[in-house]
């Protein structure tokens, strides 16, 4: 019998499994990045914006993804920035944090009506960016988290709220307006082209 071929005999579903398979090998290779901001994303859906962030976050430098309650996402998005921005996958939200500040860093969540606007924060270098599901929020459990400061980027038009991939990439981009890498560890970080 001839061997099915990924095009032809893959629904688009099982083809983004597939891909996300073969790329989860190459990630468990993955270096952090040369900043020490990380990005926590709490349930959010496996197509589009996942892959999205992990392109801006191999742009941006962030250390490494903690992606809580899905086990798999479309990686066609990321253009190959999964193989080389650390992931991190777990289904308990409230460890994952936990974790984190024990290890030193600040939790700052994102949310469109709710905390300081992100253009006036001073950000603790040693950061943690969480952000929620596209349309639900946040899982119940943040909002027993104290620790949890509240950010918010600010919009003039009518829309309610950023796409995700759109709001972490702002955030990202102004953590490494504030904490520049130094020019050692940016070289560091260049990849070699890949043609992807």
């Amino acid at each position: 019998m001839a061997r099915k071929t990924r095009s032809r005999w893959r629904t688009p579903d099982e083809q983004a499994r597939w891909s996300f398979d073969r790329h989860r090998n190459a990630n468990r290779l993955a270096h952090p990045g040369p900043t020490e901001l990380v990005v926590v994303l709490d349930r959010p859906k496996p197509d589009f914006n996942v892959g999205k962030i992990f392109r801006a976050a191999d742009a941006f430098g962030v250390r490494e993804i903690h992606l809580i309650g899905i086990e798999w996402f479309n990686p066609a998005p990321a253009m190959g920035a999964f193989k080389h921005v650390p992931a991190h996958f777990s289904s308990d939200l409230s460890a994952c944090c936990a974790s984190l500040a024990d290890q030193g860093y600040t939790l700052v969540a994102f949310d469109p009506g709710r905390g300081q606007e992100l253009p006036t924060a001073v950000l603790p270098r040693r950061c943690a960016f969480l952000f929620g599901h596209e349309e639900f929020g946040f899982s119940p459990e943040v909002a027993g988290m104290d620790a949890l400061q509240w950010m918010r980027i600010p919009q003039l038009g009518h829309t309610r709220s950023l796409n995700l991939s759109v709001a972490a990439a702002i955030a990202m981009y102004e953590y490494v307006r504030q904490f520049p890498p130094t020019p050692a560890a940016a070289a560091a970080a260049t990849p070699t082209p890949t043609g992807e």
